[in-house]
């Protein structure tokens, strides 16, 4: 790998961690880049996974601290259920043909983007009825299994989530959904690291721009409108689905 090759990812790698903290769409940004310096889906699939745990790194860094003033028991449960949800994903792409989960990718981004896109009418429909946590932890293991699994969206889906059945703010929702997807990524890294076809170059270049992107992230997001920023959001997760779907 040339240079030039590493420059461009270390730039991604910023652009990823930024945009990844602010919208949840980093894959938008890393695994393009990787595809773009000759990896393989296969290889772009898990140097990504590996290479975006630096996000989680760097926000939580940045404004860590914040997510201590909210519901410390949500966030002590989704770490948990981060950490195993990881777990399986690894496990699934290390045992199963490729192409059997990520045929449902675009999918699965597009209901999470039309969820963030229409999530006003959601919260006042959740807010109506009685809380239940349990529909948070069941939906963070499954999107925290794909995350580990293929990752291309699930920040997206956990920002939707956040959003949607708590009563977080943007910006904290956006923290809590770097960390949960640090972790799952973090434990599906470690199987890769192992078993799976990971380019350490590559790696490491991008991670270094996902961590001053992710460093840079919080105080971003605290600044920006959250109405006009879920729209963007939203339809920028339309977008990452028909792109996922044409590629």
């Amino acid at each position: 790998m040339s240079l030039t090759d590493l420059a461009l990812l270390v730039v991604a790698g910023f652009g990823a961690g930024l945009i990844g903290y602010i919208t949840g769409l980093a894959s938008i940004v890393s695994y393009p880049a990787l595809l773009a310096v000759g990896l393989t889906p296969i290889a772009a699939n898990v140097t990504n996974t590996v290479a975006l745990v630096a996000v989680g790194v760097g926000s939580t860094a940045q404004s860590g601290r914040a997510l201590l003033d909210g519901d410390r028991r949500r966030l002590i449960i989704g770490l948990i259920v981060a950490l195993f949800g990881g777990t399986v994903g690894a496990a699934l792409l290390l045992v199963t043909p490729a192409d059997a989960f990520e045929v449902l990718v675009p999918f699965l981004v597009a209901i999470a983007a039309i969820a963030l896109l229409v999530q006003p009418v959601l919260r006042r429909w959740a807010t109506s009825h009685a809380e239940r946590p349990w529909v948070f932890i069941l939906g963070l293991f499954l999107i925290c299994i794909y995350g580990g699994y293929f990752g291309a969206g699930a920040g997206i889906m956990i920002l939707a989530l956040m959003l949607v059945v708590t009563s977080e703010p943007l910006w904290r929702a956006a923290l809590s959904k770097s960390v949960f997807l640090g972790v799952a990524n973090a434990v599906a890294a470690v199987g890769f690291m192992i078993f799976g076809p990971v380019d350490w170059w590559a790696a490491l270049a991008m991670a270094i721009g996902c961590l001053f992107g992710g460093w840079c992230g919080p105080p971003v997001v605290k600044r920006l409108p959250a109405g006009p920023l879920r729209i963007v959001v939203g339809l920028s997760g339309i977008g990452l689905a028909v792109w996922l779907a044409v590629s």
